[in-house]
């Protein structure tokens, strides 16, 4: 339908009214849109693909956004009718939410360990800037993003209800932030390696499921 450039789009937010999710929306010319799915920056082809399929072959009605660090395929919906539906209404299986809030630990215990408080610090930041700018539920505040950092996963804590967008775009981030701070990608090894901790059923799950998505290349140690 259009491929859009940042300052052409307004993007704001909605609450869902079934569960009260904070939802991203894209607002062009009049015209409302919901994202579907991100890519990271190298996945410019990929992206491309997926959005001419759902334009040409589904026959939906959607745009691609280009951003300098990212590209994001937004689908038409009218905010009167806003449902649940397929394109990321259905919150994520948990153990992939569990799965990626362990990566998301490792990465910034790695920095704290190695690179000091200070840069633990920045890091936390950063990452409280991702859930801001993409709005993910659960994640609001400083005091929200600091209990992701500490809190046990697995150990029963209630993980946030996001939805597998918001967790393309962690893992995207996570790559991103864990890079600019080490300078190269030997963070990726270390935050694989925490998921030793889950049930090696789930862990396969989870292991499968990253790597068919946008970004199972980054996160691969082949």
């Amino acid at each position: 339908m259009f491929i859009l450039k940042r300052q052409d789009v307004e993007i704001t937010g909605i609450q869902h009214p079934k569960t009260g999710q904070q939802i991203p929306i894209l607002n062009y010319q009049g015209q409302t849109f919901r994202l579907i799915n991100v890519f990271s920056a190298q996945q410019a082809d990929e992206a491309r693909a997926f959005w001419r399929d759902l334009t040409d072959n589904r026959g939906k009605a959607c745009v691609l956004l280009e951003e300098t660090d990212r590209y994001s395929v937004w689908g038409k919906i009218r905010l009167d009718q806003l449902t649940d539906d397929a394109h990321g209404g259905v919150a994520a299986a948990p153990l992939y939410t569990q799965a990626c809030i362990l990566m998301l630990q490792a990465v910034f215990f790695d920095i704290e360990d190695l690179l000091g408080n200070r840069q633990a610090s920045s890091f936390e930041k950063d990452i409280a800037e991702t859930f801001k700018k993409w709005r993910f539920p659960q994640a609001e505040s400083p005091d929200a993003v600091n209990q992701l950092l500490n809190m046990d996963p697995l150990g029963g804590a209630q993980v946030p209800s996001w939805q597998e967008h918001h967790l393309n775009t962690l893992l995207q981030e996570l790559y991103r932030l864990g890079k600019a701070y080490f300078g190269n990608t030997s963070f990726v090894e270390r935050a694989l390696d925490i998921l030793e901790d889950m049930p090696a059923a789930e862990r396969k799950q989870f292991r499968d499921w990253l790597g068919q998505s946008p970004l199972g290349e980054m996160w691969s140690l082949s």
